[in-house]
């Protein structure tokens, strides 16, 4: 297993994990083994695979914020699983953001913080949504 709690935001954390696929009436699906419950499913080989891509960085970075273990990659010829084997690699970073609260002294006009006060308006919320806003970044990522 693998211990990825001294993950520092910033650095390079490339994954890379066996997957198997398999072929269905209406789809196709692939799971990794070596992560229980880390699946996915797509309606061709393109989409299944930035779909096993998306799948593997957020679970991988879940595991990351609940500080558990990740399993290690096994090698491809130890997979038994029926079906065609392939690796698929992630950028854990892309998945994975540091969400802790970070206090922020900021400072405002009285008027305004009286304004705000009135309104009950969180000048914490309306920052970050402004702060997203001009970083050009989605809402709630």
């Amino acid at each position: 297993m693998q211990d990825c709690s001294d993950h520092e935001e910033g650095t390079i954390m490339t994954k890379v994990y066996p997957a198997v696929i398999h072929k269905e009436e209406d789809g196709l699906w692939l799971e990794f083994p070596d992560l229980p419950g880390c699946y996915t499913q797509g309606d061709d080989l393109e989409e299944l695979m930035q779909n096993a891509e998306e799948v593997l960085g957020t679970f991988i970075a879940v595991k990351i914020d609940l500080d558990e273990f990740i399993t290690n990659a096994s090698a491809i010829e130890s997979i038994s699983e029926e079906g065609i084997k392939t690796y698929v690699s992630t950028d854990v970073n892309k998945y994975h953001k540091d969400t802790r609260a970070v206090k922020k002294m900021i400072s405002i006009p009285s008027w305004l913080n009286k304004e705000a006060e009135r309104h009950h308006i969180s000048l914490s919320r309306i920052l970050q949504e402004a702060l997203k806003e001009k970083l050009d970044m989605a809402l709630n990522k």
